[in-house]
């Protein structure tokens, strides 16, 4: 199948914005690769201390003829998804070693979960956790001993974190190893409905507290398809996971398999192994349009809005919303996962997963297949699906039918011809909405503004009886320069009881709802935020809005702007508590939202 027009032409329109970045990249990435093994170029003195507690493997790393592999993990045992983590370098090291090479934990970096921290002030540490993240993998990987490198980490910030290191550290492969999702819990549709249940005061905190804890009850990612489970699916479509590894549950027999065979790639791919690949010849103009084709096939995180541009512009490309908006008109919503259906991703995996999307995108020609990949050459390789065969992983042809078409659909009978995705601007700014899990007869939206400063002013002037007539919520004073840009996903339920009382609502904000945001319309990342001067800080209570997702609009009606002045927010309590002061200097420097929001690239 011929590649799709539009996505051939926003190719083009990417490369061609990116063409000096992305030209100096790949200059300093040949440079860098030119040196040959980074241990060659040590003093004596500079090994002994890198080498000192490695024992038996101190003679292969000395000769410097093996390849070694640096382990940049997010291990913490917090974290279900990330603790299954504690025991790989073990495997790692092992693998290496029986297979000629040597392993090293090179640094471990912070991992923060959004659902512990959801409405609570260390939210607003947690977007710029992800530039945290990058800078403490390169101190790691800073060390320069390192032919090849491993990185573990599957949630929301981790992995873009680690893809702008591993695109920073381009000159040397990477493979990206993950531990799986949780065994399914409760039905994701009964957690909802005991969510708002509680947010309308049915029932009490014991009822509540006993279906989170049903939902999220193991190891592994949490099961919804929300900001993590959406990066495991664009690190297949990206070509730097195994085929089939994102979605195989943590202490499975194959999920082992995948890690030792993701070991022997590292090694492989190493300029000391069979075929150098480093990750600057994967991670290019293609890898990203393919990763944002997954993201609207899946309906995935909006997060990722965010990430995308900023996973980018570490590897010299440069995205724009528009090529997220322009790739959603041509791209089906194959997928219904929760909070866009009722499913899990156990679920998904079982209906086909991502080898038959990924097959049925190709075949569609929605995909380009001539990407580099940490196996190969073509994305097609990564239709297969992996099995365990005497505790060794194989691959064998993946299914060319779903399984399940409740879950997941050929790209002919689509659930949606549209990936869900609308660029917004308009007198307001620029923004973006998902409308994968929003009912068509809304996503056209004209109401009142009713206007806040924080999310918890929303929820108490909810309980106080006051939203009870069409409204447009406004929140603002919420993006990075700001507090940090927090997730104000708590909201969902509040707002989610307005709309089945049959009001007409919808949500403008210059923050963030995450994948596991769902069918109130949200028009969010609205830029410039409101503490940067955007027409935001202008809205008054009672001003009319208008949201529209099909045309693509957000607007404020009737209303002269320039003769306004902006509202200023006492921001002065954002900069202390929960660490807070350890980070102004992020507040003070982090680019807009549209563009990433990064403050280290």
């Amino acid at each position: 199948m011929a590649l799709n027009k539009t996505i051939q032409i926003v190719t083009d329109r990417i490369r061609a914005r990116s063409e000096q970045a992305r030209g100096t990249y790949l200059d300093r990435m040949a440079a860098a690769a030119e040196e040959g093994p980074r241990r060659a170029h040590l003093t004596c003195g500079n090994q002994a201390h890198a080498y000192a507690p490695m024992g038996d493997d101190k003679g292969a790393l000395a000769a410097a003829q093996a390849p070694n592999i640096g382990i940049i993990t997010a291990y913490n045992d917090m974290l279900s998804a990330h603790q299954p983590f504690e025991h790989y370098p073990n495997l790692i090291r092992q693998t290496a070693r029986e297979n000629g090479g040597t392993a090293q934990v090179a640094g471990g970096v912070p991992a923060m979960c959004d659902g512990v921290t959801q409405g609570q002030t260390g939210m607003e540490l947690s977007l710029f956790s992800r530039d945290v993240i990058a800078m403490a993998a390169g101190i790691g990987l800073s060390h320069n001993v390192f032919d090849s490198a491993i990185y573990l980490g599957v949630c929301d910030k981790i992995v873009p974190g680690l893809i702008i290191a591993a695109a920073t550290f381009g000159y040397i492969p990477g493979v990206f190893i993950p531990a799986g999702p949780m065994t399914s819990g409760l039905p994701n549709d009964q957690k909802a409905k005991v969510r708002q249940q509680f947010a309308t005061g049915e029932v009490g905190r014991d009822a509540l507290m006993a279906a989170e804890m049903a939902s999220y009850h193991g190891a592994g990612t949490c099961t919804f398809y929300g900001t993590a489970n959406t990066n495991q699916m664009l690190m297949e479509f990206m070509g730097l996971h195994l085929p089939g590894a994102s979605f195989v549950n943590p202490g499975e027999g194959l999920r082992q398999a995948l890690t030792v065979a993701g070991t022997k790639t590292a090694l492989g791919n190493s300029a000391l192994g069979d075929t150098y690949r480093p990750v600057s010849q994967i991670l290019d103009e293609k890898a990203f349009v393919n990763g944002l084709v997954g993201l609207m096939a899946t309906g995935g995180s909006t997060n990722l809005v965010l990430h995308l541009p900023a996973m980018a512009r570490a590897a010299g490309v440069i995205l724009d919303l528009e090529d997220f908006s322009d790739l959603s008109q041509v791209v089906p919503l194959m997928a219904k996962v929760y909070p866009n259906g009722l499913a899990d991703v156990n679920h998904f995996h079982a209906a086909g997963g991502l080898g038959f999307l990924i097959g049925e995108l190709l075949d569609a020609g929605l995909l380009h297949d001539d990407t580099h990949t940490i196996v190969g050459q073509g994305l097609r390789d990564y239709t297969q699906e992996p099995q365990l065969q005497v505790n060794t992983a194989i691959w064998v042809p993946g299914t060319k039918v779903s399984l399940n078409e409740k879950i997941l659909r050929p790209a002919s009978n689509p659930f949606n011809p549209h990936g869900g995705l609308t660029q917004l601007s308009g007198n307001l700014g620029r923004g973006v909405i998902k409308t994968s899990a929003v009912a068509e007869e809304r996503h056209i939206i004209e109401a009142p503004a009713r206007v806040f400063h924080t999310q918890h002013a929303v929820k108490a002037a909810f309980q106080a009886g006051e939203l009870t007539t069409d409204t447009v919520v406004v929140v603002r004073f919420q993006g990075p320069k700001s507090n940090g840009m927090p997730e104000l996903h708590s909201l969902t339920p509040t707002l989610a009881v307005m709309q089945d009382r049959g009001l007409k609502v919808a949500l403008v904000t210059d923050g963030r709802m995450s994948g596991a945001s769902g069918k109130v319309p949200s028009a969010i990342h609205v830029c410039p935020e409101a503490a940067d001067g955007g027409p935001l800080a202008l809205i008054q209570d009672g001003d009319i809005i208008r949201l529209d997702a099909t045309a693509g609009t957000i607007d404020l009606i009737d209303v002269d702007l320039a003769a306004r002045t902006p509202a200023v927010a006492d921001l002065t309590g954002n900069g202390n508590g929960v660490g807070r002061e350890l980070f102004d200097v992020f507040r003070q420097n982090v680019g807009q939202a549209a563009d990433g929001a990064g403050t280290c690239i």
